[in-house]
């Protein structure tokens, strides 16, 4: 694991981590200590000190239970925001008033479009790059796809997002001992309101990992139509969408084996894309891309990290000033994307009950 850089020592990014829940104990730290040349967690941050104590022990870093305290630290260089949703907007303007390097915020980076515009006004006035953590787009198996596809962006008719995952510990306990798991809730799936706030969860959480691969095939939306918003038992969902004369289907199983299954495909006349990356929490593998046109298949990857990895090699080059931070405009679209399906969804869900 990475430790905090001693006195003196400047030689690597010192990270600063603003909630110390399974995401970071189970994602951002077992990435980083791949990449100890370029990185050294400094300080740990979470509202339960306990916690903040005993991750920060796992990699020899400060901790605090205040947000200011980790701001205000010299050795802190980028900011990687690992909070509930509802912080998130707050905490990365505060962290771009901080005159930090960069940060690093879980998706969504806010839960309003509003906020969004608020975070890249403040961002482009203080100069601080954002980067949202939404790891397929820093897969380089989706990178590879993305140079393979021709005019398969302009093409598509279907779009594709299909995930069947076990429940999430099996995958953070593979990587980590999570202190501080947060308790299962049983909700009254009976209730419409209750139905639409978990499609809304399901888009803001796990959607959202490839909304905006599908992005790359809408860049418009205004015509976003909710045809079927659904939940699936035990837990899931079923979104079938069109915009832009195309038809998207996400789809979400959560089951008891341990089999998973992630896939994206875009599918045109004359060609067709299929992604297929690893799960959530897994620190093995990048995603690897099929593409078939004219009767053949190239196939892309597997590549020697993953778009965890992949995201944080990104902001090292930011920082380094070797590579461009991410588009603004882009990240305020991916996120009114996400937003105007929820929106969609719970339109769908109360007008189906009513």
């Amino acid at each position: 694991m990475p430790n905090a850089p001693r006195s003196g020592e400047r030689t690597r990014i010192g990270v600063g981590f603003l909630g110390a829940g399974p995401v970071t104990q189970a994602i951002h730290l077992p990435s980083l200590s791949r990449l100890t040349e370029l990185f050294a967690v400094a300080h740990v941050m979470d509202v339960d000190e306990s916690v903040a104590s005993s991750v920060a022990g796992r990699v020899g870093a400060r901790h605090s239970a205040s947000m200011d305290e980790l701001l205000a630290d010299p050795g802190v260089d980028v900011v990687a925001i690992c909070s509930p949703h509802k912080f998130h907007a707050a905490q990365v303007i505060a962290a771009c008033r901080a005159g930090k390097k960069a940060v690093l915020c879980e998706k969504p980076f806010a839960v309003s479009a509003e906020e969004a515009a608020e975070i890249a006004a403040v961002s482009a006035e203080t100069g601080v790059p954002i980067v949202v953590g939404a790891m397929h787009t820093f897969d380089p198996g989706w990178l590879a796809a993305e140079r393979l596809m021709g005019s398969l962006p302009e093409t598509a008719h279907t779009l594709r997002s299909s995930v069947v995952l076990p429940p999430n510990p099996r995958f953070e306990d593979f990587a980590t001992e999570v202190i501080a798991r947060p308790a299962p809730s049983r909700p009254d799936y009976s209730e419409p309101a209750v139905i639409a706030a978990a499609l809304e969860g399901g888009i803001l959480g796990l959607a959202i990992h490839d909304l905006p691969l599908v992005r790359r095939f809408v860049p418009t939306f205004d015509d976003l139509e909710v045809l079927r918003a659904e939940l699936v038992k035990p837990f899931g969902y079923e979104f079938l969408l069109r915009a832009s004369g195309r038809t998207i289907e996400l789809t979400f199983a959560m089951n008891a084996t341990w089999k998973p299954d992630w896939t994206f495909e875009a599918i045109g006349p004359d060609s067709a894309l299929k992604v297929t990356f690893t799960p959530s929490y897994v620190q093995a593998g990048s995603a690897v891309a099929e593409l078939t046109a004219s009767g053949s298949t190239t196939v892309a990857g597997p590549f020697g990290h993953n778009g965890y990895e992949g995201e944080w090699r990104r902001i090292a080059g930011i920082v380094a000033g070797t590579e461009q931070a991410p588009d603004a405009g882009t990240l305020i679209d991916d996120l009114r994307f996400a937003l105007t399906i929820v929106d969609g969804a719970r339109a769908h869900v109360l007008e189906a009950a009513a």
